[in-house]
């Protein structure tokens, strides 16, 4: 490819509203432009960073046996009504109503249609293992986009659903993308660690998720000192606190006046204690079933652990009505003490009932509670009660005993067994060997394809740009042409030819253009290898080769270079391949 042909507009300002160095660097070197808020158009060098991506998954899928589909990116809402999940998503789910007042669904993933399909294609268990994949648009109507394309409404997503007639075929399925998805992130260069995940609004029953660790990441991983284990902040499990004592003098509950302060932080603030010391107690639901829990003042409720606690079933908060009800209380007043009564389920983290003592809402509007005392004066058995593990893991917190660390990353790949979420309910069935109807069991995997490139532009940049790896960058080699002389037009040819010919991926820098300009362009576009021909070196018979990680760079006889690069072009993707 000729730069001159194709269309790169690089710029050197910062985005206003880039926050990230991916989103800035994607804008800066011509790979995209937004279109909307969390919506972007790709140009020419982006498209086809991401098409070799794609490429990559492509290869490592079809080796593992999946079998490549596409389904319409509008689904009917009828799907997901039968799988529920039109409620779980909420307004996540971006939807419209067609001419004939039909409800459709703009597919932020396709569980429910590819089922759908499989349910009228299989039928016996002969026809099992199968694995269909796809790779398309993805729309999620997020409520706050930001980071570029690390949480965007519409997205590049590959998705592949495995149906499988018992466990253990269930098991060979999820290992084969476990080991493909291995391979498609050490191809595409990117650094990952592999975390135990909660399944979320998939559902089911097992599933790992594939992190790039990254400072700008939204995501936490939870790991232990040596790294032998690690998980994602919504499954960490923690070690239960040490009980502790309940002071002898302690006294009755004492009703403290506390006006106009409903919060944590102001409650600790007005009565001069500390958050640790408090208990919150939340409330969800709504008429029909109200679920009390309750976690210490200074941590926060694990939505995936809580989802966990009530058998898998998504929860929400009560509305304002509801605690008003159950309490006789303003938000902000709610308490465990007599709260029993008036609620379904009272479920109690583990650090809370290793409290001795306690302050908290006292279920009276702008009033508290001391010297609370639980167990004595709230249960912690009972039909209503469940003490469990429902708050995210701290600093200071241990499982098995063992200290847990934290470090922020990207998600960039999940894997899940569904087991029979979605194919009870939309039908996918087959007749086993004996004749008799069973649920196929399912398996889900799923890779973010636009959030590969950010990821790689996070872990690899520096102040000139981006530094990306030989598999994923738009080019392999450029060709930069420091001067419009013969000698040095006649070389960049050559080279550029044999290149080509070799199968390199390389593009000419061939623009009527200053040399530090050129430059700049190919330090930002991240391009692995970058041979320059200038002036100086022409006239010894050289060209310039240098890598775009290194600041060294080497001469070599212009008759030579084009064998040279193609060896270092080789080296480069072997490392890869090899995963060193």
């Amino acid at each position: 490819m000729r730069y001159s042909k194709t269309f790169i507009p690089t710029v050197k300002e910062v985005p206003a509203d880039a926050e990230i160095i991916s989103h800035q660097l994607m804008i800066r070197a011509g790979l995209m432009r937004k279109i909307a808020s969390g919506t972007y158009a790709y140009l020419p060098a982006g498209w086809k960073s991401l098409r070799k991506i794609m490429e990559i998954v492509r290869q490592e899928m079809d080796v593992a046996g999946a079998l490549e589909v596409t389904v319409p990116m509008v689904q009917p809402m009828e799907l997901w009504q039968q799988t529920g999940r039109d409620v779980d998503y909420g307004e996540t789910l971006g939807k419209f109503t067609d001419r004939h007042g039909r409800i459709n669904v703009l597919s932020p993933t396709a569980e429910e249609e590819i089922t759908y399909l499989a349910a009228g294609e299989i039928n016996s268990y002969k026809q099992l293992p199968v694995n269909f994949y796809q790779i398309n648009l993805k729309y999620r109507d997020e409520f706050r986009p930001r980071f570029g394309v690390l949480r965007s409404r519409e997205f590049i997503m590959k998705d592949a659903y495995s149906f499988d007639a018992d466990e253990q075929m269930l098991e060979e399925s999820y290992r084969k993308m476990y080991d493909a998805y291995c391979k498609i992130f050490q191809r595409c260069g990117v650094e990952y660690v592999i975390v135990q995940a909660e399944s979320g609004e998939m559902g089911g029953s097992g599933s790992h998720q594939f992190t790039v660790p990254c400072e700008n990441g939204e995501d936490v991983i939870v790991h232990t000192e040596d790294n032998s284990r690690a998980w994602n902040i919504e499954k960490a499990p923690v070690d239960p606190l040490a009980k502790q004592p309940t002071p002898d003098d302690v006294g009755d509950i004492e009703e403290v006046h506390t006006p106009k302060v409903g919060t944590i932080e102001a409650v600790c603030d007005f009565l001069k204690t500390k958050p640790r010391k408090m208990v919150k107690t939340i409330l969800y639901g709504s008429d029909d079933k109200v679920i009390a829990v309750l976690v210490r003042g200074d941590h926060d409720v694990n939505e995936e652990k809580l989802t966990q606690a009530c058998g898998g079933k998504h929860i929400e908060l009560a509305d304002e009505a509801t605690v008003v009800k159950v309490t006789n209380a303003a938000v902000g007043f709610a308490g465990p003490v007599g709260l029993a009564e008036n609620v379904d389920t009272i479920l109690v983290d583990n650090a809370v009932a290793a409290m001795g003592v306690l302050i908290a809402g006292a279920n009276k509007t702008d009033y508290h509670v001391k010297n609370v005392v639980p167990g004595r004066d709230f249960p912690l058995e009972g039909d209503k009660v469940t003490v469990t593990d429902l708050r995210s893991a701290v600093e200071g917190d241990t499982i098995d005993g063992d200290k847990l660390l934290f470090k922020r990353g990207i998600e960039v790949g999940q894997v899940f067994k569904l087991g029979t979420k979605y194919s009870k309910k939309l039908g996918a069935k087959f007749l086993d060997a004996e004749g008799t109807e069973k649920p196929c069991l399912m398996g889900c995997y799923g890779i973010g394809i636009n959030r590969i490139l950010a990821s790689a532009i996070e872990l690899g940049n520096d102040k000139n740009g981006m530094i990306l790896p030989i598999s994923i960058a738009p080019w392999e080699v450029i060709i930069t042409l420091a001067g419009n002389s013969d000698e040095i037009i006649d070389a960049g040819e050559k080279v550029y030819t044999q290149l080509k010919d070799l199968g390199v991926d390389v593009l000419l820098d061939d623009r009527d253009m200053r040399p530090g300009v050129k430059f700049k362009d190919a330090d930002i576009l991240g391009i692995p290898v970058r041979v320059t021909i200038g002036k100086r070196s022409i006239a010894e018979g050289n060209v310039e080769v240098k890598l775009r990680a290194e600041s060294e760079s080497e001469n070599v006889k212009v008759n030579a270079a084009a064998q040279k690069v193609g060896e270092i072009v080789s080296t480069l993707k072997n490392k890869l391949k090899c995963g060193t």
